[in-house]
């Protein structure tokens, strides 16, 4: 018992001050003043919160962030119990595993807008590499390989800054070449 409600009565219990595990909150933010804790929030909470945003969404609007986030949330407990339950494979378990222990890293996209949700944007860009070697039957040279790479990389960049091909080859002959503004 405690007069206060808070970080006061939580220091006096003596509890959460010394605590190194995980605590599973409701996203309280006193609780987050106890740095040795690692947290873990409630999603049981979270769920009861985006079911009363679902449930003021306009009549007749089908799509709510909301919904689609509880559904997800949903998902992924779901093949979490099931993942468990059924003991798998090495495999399995190791992408298990992976997306337990990386999942901040996974997520990134979800808390940085600068951080796309793939990197398929850049696997394009090496797979015509792949492409010309597969129909060529190889690059010539390392150096005819390099030079390759270098120019679709400039162009791939250029495009990225919505500069055409034919304008980003014309002043790079020009020895004026485009170079992208650094961020």
């Amino acid at each position: 018992m405690h007069d206060k409600r808070g970080t006061a009565a939580m220091n006096a219990a003596g509890v959460l001050p010394n605590f190194h595990g995980v605590a599973v909150h409701d996203a309280w933010a006193p609780y987050d003043t106890y740095r040795n804790a690692t947290h873990a929030l409630c999603n049981a909470h979270v769920l009861r919160e985006l079911q009363a945003v679902t449930d003021h969404n306009p009549p007749g609007q089908t799509w709510c962030w909301a919904r689609q986030t509880t559904d997800a949330l949903v998902d992924l407990k779901n093949l979490v119990d099931a993942a468990l339950a059924t003991n798998p494979q090495a495999k399995h378990n190791t992408l298990a595993r992976r997306l337990i222990k990386r999942e901040t890293d996974y997520l990134r996209f979800t808390t940085n807008p600068l951080v796309p949700f793939d990197n398929n944007a850049a696997e394009r860009e090496i797979r015509m590499i792949k492409l010309r070697q597969k129909v060529s039957g190889c690059l010539r040279t390392l150096t005819g390989a390099e030079q390759f790479c270098a120019i679709r990389s400039y162009l791939a960049t250029a495009a990225k800054h919505n500069i055409g091909s034919f304008d980003a080859l014309t002043t790079l002959a020009e020895d004026n070449p485009w170079m992208p503004t650094a961020r």
